[in-house]
């Protein structure tokens, strides 16, 4: 578990630059064009928010925590008029931001570092599953709301 932690310092610490290099991706990439509905900097805060508090959100949040934070982004999204296909791929590309970053940064010389690692990409796995599921959950109750509000 301490190279988890020792992963998750390094993440929290390089926040910043991880958020801004996740923002340059989506902005370019031709999947997510419903995001420029969504202001730059909302972007940027949320991921970075992310990235710089990991590990309260991978060791001591609960998953009520994670449902609570995801069907609010997945409800802003769907009334930003992002399609429910792109919110996710933009959370797999959070996810994949890091992945990159942590193989870049790593340098694994001994079997419990390995282990460490990968104590550290199952939480991180975990963490990010969730959160896809609830800003979809969220994501399909703003648009029900949304149908309902057009219907009167």
């Amino acid at each position: 578990m301490m190279l988890a932690y020792r992963f998750v310092r390094l993440i929290e610490t390089h926040s910043e630059g991880l958020a801004k290099a996740l923002r340059k991706r989506i902005e370019n990439c031709a999947k997510l064009s419903d995001y420029d509905n969504v202001p730059p900097e909302e972007l940027t805060e949320r991921v970075y928010e992310v990235y710089k508090h990991l590990g309260e959100w991978l060791l001591g949040k609960t998953e009520s925590d994670i449902e609570a934070r995801y069907t609010e982004i997945g409800r802003k999204r769907a009334y930003q008029g992002v399609a429910s296909s792109q919110v996710t791929w933009t959370i797999c590309l959070v996810k994949e931001n890091l992945w990159e970053y942590l193989k870049q940064e790593s340098v694994l010389e001994k079997p419990t570092e390995i282990f460490g690692e990968l104590e550290m990409l199952e939480l991180l796995d975990q963490f990010f599953s969730r959160a896809i599921f609830y800003a979809a959950v969220g994501h399909e109750r703003a648009r029900a709301a949304m149908e309902q509000e057009a219907v009167r």
